[in-house]
């Protein structure tokens, strides 16, 4: 997992409510257990007209021209604004992995169901969370029809906050383990592995202490 370090990217505005899971990556893509090659799928049903199948080229697929990320600059992306409870629906985990793939770095939401807003701290994405008000202002800051639409803002996760083209500065909570990991890029693995030291020396105590605990049950 790649720190979390400060980053400017196009906002892509999503005015939908409860976008489940579903929506974020289809069914028919949870075959695969690489985190990579998501971000064609993601949102597909509302990017394509055609049905998506594993391996389909997107080139071989007919684009809605109307849907946000089939649209310049947001074909570029790197931040959703989203409404509440996003992320809602089944515990896939290739959701956040889509996300990622495509390109986006963090998500700004009131609301977010609990599965995925932990995925996403697991997998380099930063769920911010901000009340209803502030969002309502932030989707008409980013208003695609907007002739002054700010399509850029600026994420500082250390400083927790996140700075709008237009200057505006919306400033955000995160619980500091989860903030500390994804600044450092720890996923759980990585942060197990800190401890590799403690758990080669517990594990040597242990066979010291309980040497029948190791013992080759094959012989």
């Amino acid at each position: 997992m790649q720190p979390f370090t400060p980053f400017t990217a196009v906002v892509a505005p999503v005015d939908r409510a409860n976008v489940d899971t579903d929506a974020i990556i289809p069914k028919q893509f949870l075959k695969t257990i690489q985190r990579t090659g998501l971000g064609i799928y993601l949102f597909d049903e509302w990017r394509y007209a055609d049905p998506g199948e594993p391996g389909k080229p997107a080139a071989a697929r007919l684009p809605r021209p109307d849907f946000i990320l089939n649209r310049a600059p947001y074909r570029r992306a790197g931040i959703l604004l989203a409404r509440a409870n996003f992320g809602c629906g089944s515990s896939r985990e290739h959701a956040p992995w889509a996300l990622l793939d495509f390109g986006i770095r963090c998500i700004i939401a009131p609301s977010y169901a609990d599965i995925f807003f932990n995925n996403c701290f697991k997998n380099g994405i930063l769920p911010v969370v901000v009340d209803e008000a502030t969002i309502d202002d932030l989707f008409c800051r980013c208003d695609p029809q907007a002739a002054t639409a700010p399509m850029a803002a600026t994420v500082d996760l250390a400083a927790q906050r996140i700075e709008l083209a237009d200057g505006t500065v919306v400033h955000f909570a995160v619980d500091p383990f989860r903030k500390q990991c994804l600044l450092a890029g720890q996923d759980d693995i990585a942060l197990t592995l800190t401890h590799a030291g403690a758990i080669a020396a517990y594990e040597q105590r242990r066979r010291v202490e309980a040497p029948w605990l190791f013992a080759d049950l094959a012989g």
